[in-house]
């Protein structure tokens, strides 16, 4: 069936992390009233009586009367019209446990840029397949746009996908503020599964930093990096792409450089040394590309597609391999 977004559709946000806090900040600019699932008590009761979120970008203040925070998940579902998920992946399930509340006259956006540990899925899989929604009913918002920047205004690029253009134009509609930059894609095979590989590539890069390896090498590796993640969108989904734009290279770049990415973060302190349980203790928030290098090497295999940067990442992280040593036999296999 077709979905088509109507201009007062209303919009609720499911999440309550630095992304999902500043997404509810590009909304309220827009919406009236943005519904808001917090779990968290303490982030609950700040929201409610400061308008601040005191664990996430707690210098972004709300307005109030525009937001709807509530622990009430099914209440959250049922009085909106656009579902935006904005949890880590690896806590999709139980964020969502709850809900008994009917999805099928919902359109559901995912802004996660992981996929769901267990199930070897994508976001927009997982919802497609568990909730029965077709994909003309499922969205993302996506791009090179660290929640940091994102809540304190810095130009920022985000792109809206659907399987339909005006839809995602629709939906654009939404975060278009004086410092986002709309584009708009059909792709959501590739974008989805572009944000999931850069941050593998983002663990790669940071390994690499914190071996000691300088800035000639790194442009190397993430120069490979793009080809590998062109590489296997091109051999599992052919289609017409052009994967040089900010939705793909953009969203890769400022993974690999950012110094508020996470991935990157948790590659400099396997590579500075630590184990991977100590470095994963010592993150204080969710690094997909750890949970996205085991499921790419559980889909990669029915798609042989040659990735040895994400190959690389996942022997170190599962297989307990050596970085400096992977590291090294990688140095060989790039160009």
């Amino acid at each position: 069936m077709e979905y088509k977004i109507e201009s007062g559709a209303r919009c609720a946000v499911i999440g309550y992390g630095s992304w999902a806090t500043a997404i509810v900040g590009l909304l309220t600019a827009n919406e009236q009233k943005v519904g808001w699932y917090v779990r968290n008590p303490e982030v609950l009761e700040g929201l409610l009586t400061e308008g601040r979120n005191p664990r996430y970008v707690s210098d972004l203040e709300f307005d109030r009367d525009r937001i709807d925070p509530s622990d009430d998940l099914n209440r959250v579902v049922r009085e909106a019209d656009i579902i935006i998920l904005a949890t880590p992946s690896a806590y999709l399930k139980s964020f969502l446990e709850p809900l008994t509340e009917p999805l099928g006259d919902k359109f559901v956006v995912s802004a996660i840029k992981g996929i769901v540990p267990g199930d070897y899925k994508t976001v927009v899989e997982y919802i497609h397949d568990h909730y029965a929604l077709s994909y003309k009913q499922i969205g993302i918002v996506t791009g090179p746009s660290h929640a940091e920047e994102v809540s304190r205004g810095k130009l920022s690029y985000l792109t809206v996908v659907c399987t339909d253009e005006q839809n995602a134009r629709e939906l654009g509609k939404r975060f278009a503020t004086r410092f986002i930059r709309l584009s708009y894609s059909t792709d959501l095979y590739g974008i989805e599964y572009a944000a999931i590989l850069k941050n593998i590539y983002a663990l790669a890069v940071g390994i690499a930093v914190g071996l000691g390896y300088g800035d000639n090498f790194l442009a190397v590796l993430i120069a490979n990096s793009a080809g590998e993640m062109t590489r296997f969108l091109e051999e599992s989904y052919p289609t017409e792409r052009n994967t040089l734009v900010s939705g793909y290279l953009g969203d890769l770049l400022v993974t690999c450089y950012s110094v508020y990415s996470r991935n990157r973060r948790l590659g400099l302190l396997i590579g500075h040394g630590c184990t991977v349980r100590s470095a994963l203790n010592e993150m204080t928030m969710v690094a997909e590309g750890y949970f996205a290098a085991d499921c790419i090497r559980h889909i990669n295999v029915r798609h042989r597609v040659d990735m040895p940067i994400a190959r690389m990442v996942y022997d170190v992280l599962y297989g307990e391999a050596s970085a400096r040593q992977q590291m090294k036999e990688l140095t060989t296999k790039l160009i």
